[in-house]
């Protein structure tokens, strides 16, 4: 099988980039990627020899050469490329209209110049922030109506309907995956659990927005890969699989949880202002898939989080590089005026 992958220098990405080399010896793969912020090539530096890997620099929204690249003779394609972070949504929007809108309209247009002579699988990758924000109870379905709070979860939104309409208009053989919160390896340390971990290494504090009690289930990232692998070989056209860890905890609760681990005192967190439109709380029900395509999570957190933790000590030089330059002013700018 020889797919292309988007946004493969990423965090995700690069864990799907290796685990379907790993489970496929056959397969091969092209990666695409514009190696903004939270792209990084040494990612995925050990597979730069690898005759079943080829790199590819080039931004979704060029038209000419997705169209290039999806004549390729690809099989699949897996759209990761996004711009994901919700602070800097609220910054600037621009930049996620422009990636994630306005790039997966062009590489469904790019599919549907091949289809249907050629078919080819379209997996999107989205997120569970499309649905809002939740109460104390209940979760999110496939059937929850939309409901963004963020510019970021809008452009995913508006991305996941693109895909949705050129499945219903086109016939084009597309799935959607929506994901709860993704952690593990190669986690860009803007993200809460990677600035957790780093900080807590260099004995900087831990900012928790507002009260820390906002809820997220988390999913290890290698479940996530195998989920995508899953709906990407068996997911019925047109539908969408919802992904997540059984794994929900408050904020604080993972930035605890990952000071007991490092054995650093709880009284490292400090809490700051709450960012605009935070959403509460998120639950995902991802029965759908364990139902239809047999997949359920195999990582419980505490497992994910000791794997994780262990990353980072052993990975020092590779987050130590990332948390200069722009990443710092970034949270400079965030967390000074507390």
């Amino acid at each position: 099988m020889r797919i292309l992958v988007t946004g493969g220098c990423g965090f995700i990405g690069s864990n799907f980039v290796r685990y379907f080399l790993k489970t496929y010896p056959d397969g091969s793969l092209i990666n695409v990627d514009k190696l903004t912020y939270a792209g990084n090539l040494e990612n995925l530096s050990d597979l730069s020899g690898s005759p079943r890997y080829h790199f590819i620099r080039g931004d979704i929204a060029d038209a000419a050469r997705m169209e290039e690249l999806i004549s390729k003779d690809v099989e699949a394609i897996v759209n990761f490329a996004a711009e994901s972070h919700v602070d800097r949504s609220i910054e600037d929007p621009s930049a996620f209209m422009k990636t994630n809108v306005f790039g997966t309209f062009v590489l469904l247009e790019a599919v549907r110049k091949v289809f249907p002579k050629r078919s080819i699988r379209f997996v999107q990758i989205s997120t569970d922030e499309v649905y809002g924000s939740l109460g104390e109870t209940g979760a999110f379905t496939e059937e929850t109506p939309l409901a963004p709070n963020s510019p970021y979860s809008a452009s995913k939104s508006a991305a996941d309907m693109l895909v949705r309409a050129y499945y219903h208009t086109y016939g084009l053989p597309a799935v959607i995956t929506r994901c709860s919160n993704n952690y593990g390896p190669y986690q860009f340390p803007e993200k809460l659990i990677p600035l957790m971990i780093s900080n807590a290494i260099e004995g900087k504090e831990l900012p928790i927005y507002g009260d820390g009690m906002h809820v997220r289930d988390w999913i290890y990232v290698e479940d996530h890969c195998q989920a995508i692998d899953v709906v990407l070989q068996r997911g019925k056209a047109g539908e969408v699989y919802n992904i997540g860890g059984r794994s929900e905890r408050p904020n604080l609760v993972v930035a605890k949880a990952i000071l007991d681990r490092l054995g650093k005192p709880h009284s490292m967190i400090r809490f700051v202002a709450d960012r605009p439109g935070h959403d509460r709380r998120y639950a995902i029900d991802f029965s759908k898939i364990e139902r239809e395509l047999g997949w359920t999570p195999s990582v419980s957190f505490e497992e994910g989080i000791s794997r994780t933790v262990e990353w980072y000590l052993n990975h020092q030089e590779w987050w130590k590089k990332i948390r200069t330059g722009e990443y710092l002013n970034y949270y400079k700018r965030m967390y000074e005026n507390r």
